[in-house]
């Protein structure tokens, strides 16, 4: 592997010799034939592909060459011919030394102005690839900024990576821990290691220098690169590429690649075009760990205040309660046991009574709203049904789901309807409500509906923005639509494919 550059341009001296000698060679041509014929038919087609040449020769924009051959052919028709030129002929010296400095003026003069123009033309190429580069890297940031999904960012850097450096192929590696990349993304996935593809990193070549140095690293030739990646590289075709690392929080996360096969190596200094991508590379993986880690999180501290509902429902179950309905009983038997005409004993029991029931029925509604019962034992289809019956608006429950929610999922759903219940009692003025539930493709759907009047607003209510938390905290997405007048829809996804 080696490092190429590209030659340097021409001298401006050895350049204008170049333009010399073809002058002087259209020069002797053009005599020379004229000094052969001078038929009036051989002139005439001599003068036009003369001129053909030329016109030809500007329209090219080789204009270094144009005007000093022009001048050339001008001189052979002159000296040669005998053209009349303005009462110019062949003894006046002077005039003809006046023609030969025209011509060495016009060589010079067409030399720096051509070079001037390909600096130009330069520049002008530079502006232009700058500019592709920076709406490249807005469209990058702009995905980046959006949050969105770290297989479209990586999508798309490989894609504008790849149609921006005018390169075959592009891959986004992710070094594992075992010793091996895989495959994140790529550009003409046609070709081999394709997305999802998992390689050894060993030997000598890009993906393992880039490993070992943890810096920018080219390969101009794959004739003497060693390991798997090589030989895939070999196969297909390729014969250089660049490569830059991808750093995520000062730890070396895996590598941005681009191809070629080409004869010409890729321009030196590309890695420093493609480094500005994996810039971009790296704050999208370091944004969705974080989103990552702040879901978990959020999850974990979900799933941690359930259990402890689900523990104080199962004590005041299994103690409280019993305990209550106990007492109940035995005063019950005591008031059974005591003499009729005990009549103000009888009165104090019977109200004694009355009260542990009161008392155990409140009991079971705060163990209810911790984390009912029902939902444990049935699912959430039975638990659903169970606040539709208890809801103070006319509730209505559609659907069903293939067996068994996970946990999460069900206690999820069942605190969204309940809040959803409960803010059409106190708000919406609705006469009826409406629950649907399904599932499918991988997630659950769940939407409530309401007539009611409306203007729902997650802002400025502290219970939606609650039911929006636990939403996302289990993965799931929550979308709320609620035009004043209209009544409201409120529509829940969750994920049970892991995804």
């Amino acid at each position: 592997m080696s490092i190429s550059a590209r030659g340097a341009p021409k001298h401006l001296v050895a350049e204008a010799a170049v333009v010399v000698l073809a002058a002087l060679a259209v020069f002797a041509v053009v005599g020379g034939m004229l000094a052969v014929s001078r038929s009036p038919l051989v002139v005439l087609v001599l003068a036009v592909f003369c001129g053909a040449v030329v016109v030809r020769t500007a329209h090219a924009g080789a204009d270094v060459y144009a005007a000093p051959l022009a001048l050339a052919a001008v001189l052979a028709f002159d000296f040669f011919y005998r053209l009349p030129l303005g009462g110019l002929s062949s003894t006046d010296l002077p005039n003809r030394g006046a023609l030969v400095g025209g011509l060495v003026a016009i060589v010079l003069v067409s030399t720096i102005s051509a070079r001037t123009r390909r600096r130009v033309t330069t520049v002008d190429r530079s502006n232009i690839l700058l500019a592709d580069e920076q709406a490249a890297l807005r469209r990058v940031a702009t995905l980046v900024a959006q949050e969105s999904a770290s297989t479209e960012v990586f999508a798309a850097v490989a894609r504008e990576v790849g149609q921006l450096m005018a390169v075959d192929a592009t891959r986004i590696f992710r070094y594992e821990v075992d010793g091996t990349a895989t495959v994140i993304a790529g550009w003409s996935p046609d070709l081999p290691l394709a997305t999802g593809d998992r390689v050894p990193v060993e030997g000598q070549n890009l993906a393992a220098v880039v490993s070992r140095t943890r810096l920018p690293a080219r390969v101009d030739s794959y004739s003497e690169a060693t390991g798997p990646i090589a030989a895939a590289m070999r196969e297909a075709g390729f014969r250089s590429s660049i490569g830059c690392p991808i750093t995520v929080g000062g730890r070396l996360w895996g590598a941005m690649v681009a191809m070629t096969s080409h004869s010409d190596p890729i321009p030196v200094g590309a890695e420093n075009r493609l480094a500005e991508f994996t810039e971009l590379l790296a704050t999208a993986i370091s944004n969705t760990q974080a989103r990552a880690e702040l879901t978990a999180s959020r999850a974990r501290i979900v799933g941690a205040a359930d259990g402890a509902r689900r523990r104080i429902e199962r004590d005041l179950h299994d103690g409280v309660q019993q305990r209550l309905v106990s007492l109940a009983l035995d005063t019950r038997r005591l008031d059974a046991t005591l003499p009729d005409d005990l009549e103000d004993a009888h009165t104090q029991l019977a109200e004694l009574t009355a009260g542990l029931t009161g008392a155990l029925d409140e009991l079971r509604e705060i163990a209810r709203g911790i984390h009912p019962a029902i939902l444990s034992e049935g699912g959430v289809e039975p638990a659903l049904k169970a606040l539709a019956r208890r809801s103070a608006v006319p509730t209505q429950v559609h659907g069903q789901t293939d067996g068994r929610l996970p946990e999460r999922i069900e206690v999820a759903i069942y605190y969204v309807v309940s809040e959803a219940l409960t803010n059409a009692a106190k708000h919406s003025q609705a006469s009826v409500v409406r629950v649907d539930v399904g599932q499918g493709h991988g997630c659950v759907r769940l939407a409530v509906s309401d007539d009611g009047l409306g203007g729902a607003d997650a802002a400025r209510g502290s219970g939606l923005v609650g039911l929006a938390d636990r939403v996302d905290a289990v993965g799931g997405t929550i979308d709320i639509t609620s035009p004043p007048g209209k009544g409201t829809l409120l529509v829940v996804t969750f994920p049970t494919d892991g995804t």
